[in-house]
């Protein structure tokens, strides 16, 4: 069996195989045989193993990857909360901006502003999207 790398697995796929290198160490078997036994690298295999030891059963679930949501964001809640409010309740002209409506460079105009931040017309289209504004032609309507 060919070694597979344990990031392209799913979390729950994961986990499996951790519970049954597990089982398998548990019976006595080594660990270069689990290695062929289960597909995973020698490293992983040891992983497995040393989470069980230091945690038991509850340390063998795999964390969530990649970064936290909200991580690395420009402006804080109450900020965003702010701008959302904008949109929603007025149009550009109304707050004496030069867009008949809400586009992303209308709202990264606003941004900078209103807040003194300068960001990316790509940054304020999650942003504006959130505020499910019915002016914007990249907010998604239900």
């Amino acid at each position: 069996m060919e070694n597979e790398d344990a990031r392209t697995q799913s979390r729950e796929v994961l986990h499996e195989r951790r519970k049954q290198v597990i089982r398998l160490h548990r019976k006595g078997v080594g660990v270069m045989q689990i290695v062929e036994q289960t597909g995973l690298s020698w490293s992983g295999v040891n992983t497995a193993l040393r989470l069980f030891e230091q945690g038991g059963a509850a340390a063998l679930k795999p964390h969530a990857r990649g970064k936290k949501p909200g991580s690395g964001r420009s402006l804080i809640a109450e900020q965003e909360l702010a701008i959302r409010m904008t949109i929603i309740d007025k149009r550009p002209e109304q707050i004496k901006m030069e867009f008949a409506l809400w586009s992303r460079a209308a709202v990264r105009e606003l941004i900078e502003r209103d807040l003194g931040l300068k960001l990316s017309v790509r940054a304020v289209g999650p942003l504006s999207a959130a505020g499910r504004c019915r002016q914007c032609p990249w907010s998604a309507q239900p």
